[in-house]
């Protein structure tokens, strides 16, 4: 997907915003796709961006958080973690699409189709400076500014 140009899309977001891809050109952007709102790794990763928030934001970078969570879901959980960024809800599975991040998982046992926890920057320009699927949560945010940081 990398330098692939992505077919915009507009979703609402936590505050009563909505977030395009094109309205966010001109500015680096993370965009980093969990599964679930209030679950355990999900939680990590999104206090791990909200902590490194400040050095994202320096670098001249919007981060948001997608999964197909509920704008009250979302609104709940940025509260509880007080987070300085918006969180996206795809309920629809717009973003989730443009970006090949819904796989079929193993629950308990069981074939579900769910979001790969996958992380993309994309640079002024709109495209893909870099993408990572299949994240492990541990230090995966301080990778992320690095990158970001490097561009």
């Amino acid at each position: 997907m990398t330098n692939a140009a992505l077919p915009d899309f507009s979703l609402p977001a936590t505050a009563g915003t909505t977030v395009s891809l094109s309205a966010l050109r001109g500015s680096k952007v993370v965009l980093y796709f969990y599964p679930k709102d209030n679950t355990p790794g999900c939680t990590n990763e999104t206090k791990d961006f909200g902590a490194l928030h400040a050095q994202f934001a320096a670098a001249g970078c919007k981060v948001f958080g997608i999964s197909r969570d509920s704008l009250k879901s979302h609104e709940n959980f940025k509260a509880k973690l007080e987070l300085p960024f918006e969180l996206i809800s795809d309920a629809e599975e717009v973003a989730c699409n443009v970006f090949g991040v819904i796989k079929m998982k193993n629950m308990y046992g069981k074939q579900v189709r769910g979001i790969e926890r996958s992380t993309f920057v994309l640079a002024a320009d709109g495209s893909v400076a870099r993408e990572w699927r299949g994240v492990k949560v541990a230090g995966h945010a301080e990778e992320v500014l690095a990158v970001v940081q490097s561009l």
